[in-house]
C-alpha cells in the first residue's frame, strides 16, 4: 500500500479508474448512488480543472483502492458555496473536501485518517483558508435500505476535530438505486479550523 498525491490536471490519467471506484463505493448506504462512470468522469474533470485541487490516492500496487479529494471552495459548485454565503462565511476562506471513497476490504487500516491528514496539511500549506469543510448526506433512521450494522461516521469526524453545522445545509440531486429519476437529498456541513 502507498499514497500518491496529485494536483489539478495531473489526475487526468487516473480519472477513468477513479470514476469506476466512486461508482462502486457510492452504491452503498448512505449514498445508494445509481451512478454512471461517464458522469463521474465528467465530475472529476471539474476538479482537475482547478489548479489547486488535491487528490489523495491510495494504491495497492498500481491499483487505486481509495481516493480523497479537495478543492478551494470558490472552485466547487455553487450548491456547496451557497450555504456559506448565506451565513456570511466567505467561500474564499474555505478549503472544501469533496469525497473520500475506499473499497470496504481496505477499511480499518488508517487510510481514512490519512485522507484527512493529507487534505488538512495541504490546506494549511496554501495558507489562506480559515476552514476545512465537507458535507454529508442525511438519511432517515428508518430508511428501508439502511443496513442493520450501519455505523455513521459522525464519531470518526468528531474525533478528527470536525463540528457538525446543521445550520449549513444544501440539497444535491442524484438517482438512488431503484429510482427512475434523480431526487434531491439533504446534505449538511462539517467544519474545522484550518490553522
Amino acid at each position: 500500500m502507498h499514497i500518491k498525491i496529485v494536483q489539478g490536471e495531473a489526475v487526468t490519467p487516473h480519472i477513468a479508474d477513479l470514476a469506476r471506484l466512486r461508482t462502486h463505493v457510492f452504491r452503498a448506504f448512505p449514498y445508494l448512488y445509481e451512478g454512471s462512470e461517464d458522469y463521474e468522469a465528467s465530475y472529476l474533470a471539474t476538479y482537475a480543472r482547478s489548479p489547486e485541487s488535491l487528490f489523495v490516492l491510495a494504491l495497492d500496487g498500481e491499483r487505486i483502492v481509495g481516493a480523497s479529494t479537495g478543492v478551494p471552495m470558490p472552485d466547487a459548485s455553487d450548491v456547496f458555496q451557497a450555504p456559506f454565503i448565506a451565513a456570511g462565511i466567505a467561500p474564499e476562506k474555505i478549503f472544501y473536501f469533496g469525497e473520500s471513497v475506499l473499497l470496504s476490504s481496505y477499511r480499518g487500516r488508517g487510510l481514512g485518517v490519512r485522507f484527512f491528514e493529507e487534505r488538512e496539511a495541504y490546506a494549511r500549506r496554501l495558507g489562506r483558508f480559515d476552514w476545512c469543510s465537507f458535507c454529508a448526506v442525511e438519511r432517515p433512521q428508518d430508511h428501508p435500505l439502511r443496513p442493520t450494522d450501519y455505523v455513521p461516521l459522525d464519531a470518526f469526524w468528531g474525533k478528527r476535530g470536525y463540528e457538525h453545522r446543521a445550520d449549513l445545509r444544501t440539497m444535491l440531486a442524484w438517482q438512488d438505486i431503484g429510482e427512475d429519476n434523480e431526487t434531491e437529498k439533504p446534505m449538511s456541513f462539517w467544519l474545522k479550523a484550518a490553522r
